[in-house]
């Protein structure tokens, strides 16, 4: 596993969720500099951060042509979908053979927090969402899973900020409600096939848009993540 210095710790977190919530589109510009800049960091630090999240496959990192955020093709988004189905699947095989009391409780705790933010916070919308799986993965107790459903999780947002339009949380919201329910009544046919239904809704809606051609300016954006990743 890819360790970085602890300095490189806010940059590559402020990064890495500027780039999940979608606020850093893809093929948008990572100059070190500015970015060194803006956390008062050397660029050395910053490339720290690049480099781990080059390997997570958020970020494309070019000797002599610097560092954009990753911009997936097509065919790798429906690649990443299709992985995403089979992690999901054993996540739900695994949480419903489990005391699902404990689960249950924690995961409508987090649908309380999505349902909190629906409709009057966008970003944070957008990442409660895929910390819903992120949730999920880890309450099985697997590292492993927990690791691996995460980098595909994050993987799914920048194919969503390149091709989805725009739309409403809700339905997310209820489809997770019906997990919830289906892995609480211990039923994992039931489960698969409820997530299975979700996630394809959440490819329907995300393979829609062309290219978004929208300028960023990435040290505004950035300055705004400073304060909760220090």
């Amino acid at each position: 596993m890819y360790k970085s210095s602890s300095r490189s710790f806010p940059v590559y977190d402020s990064l890495r969720q500027a780039i999940i919530e979608q606020a850093l589109k893809p093929g948008v510009k990572l100059p070190e500099d500015s970015i060194g800049e803006t956390f008062s960091v050397s660029r050395t630090t910053v490339r720290n951060a690049l480099v781990r999240l080059d390997a997570e496959g958020l970020v494309d990192l070019q000797p002599n042509r610097g560092a954009s955020v990753a911009v997936p093709t097509i065919e790798e988004a429906h690649d990443i979908f299709e992985m995403r189905q089979c992690l999901e699947r054993e996540v739900m095989q695994r949480l419903c053979k489990m005391d699902v009391k404990p689960v249950v409780k924690a995961l409508k705790m987090h649908l309380a927090e999505e349902r909190k933010y629906l409709d009057v916070d966008t970003t944070r919308s957008i990442r409660l969402a895929g910390e819903f799986h992120i949730l999920l993965a880890e309450l099985t107790g697997s590292k492993i899973l927990a690791n691996y459903v995460n980098e595909i999780v994050s993987r799914c947002s920048l194919v969503l900020a390149r091709f989805a339009q725009a739309h409403s949380a809700k339905c997310g919201l209820d489809e997770h409600t019906d997990i919830i329910a289906a892995i609480e009544a211990g039923d994992p046919e039931q489960a698969i096939a409820r997530m299975h239904h979700h996630l394809h809704g959440v490819q329907d809606r995300a393979l829609l848009n062309p290219d978004d051609e929208e300028k960023n300016n990435v040290s505004e954006i950035l300055s705004r993540y400073i304060s909760q990743n220090n």
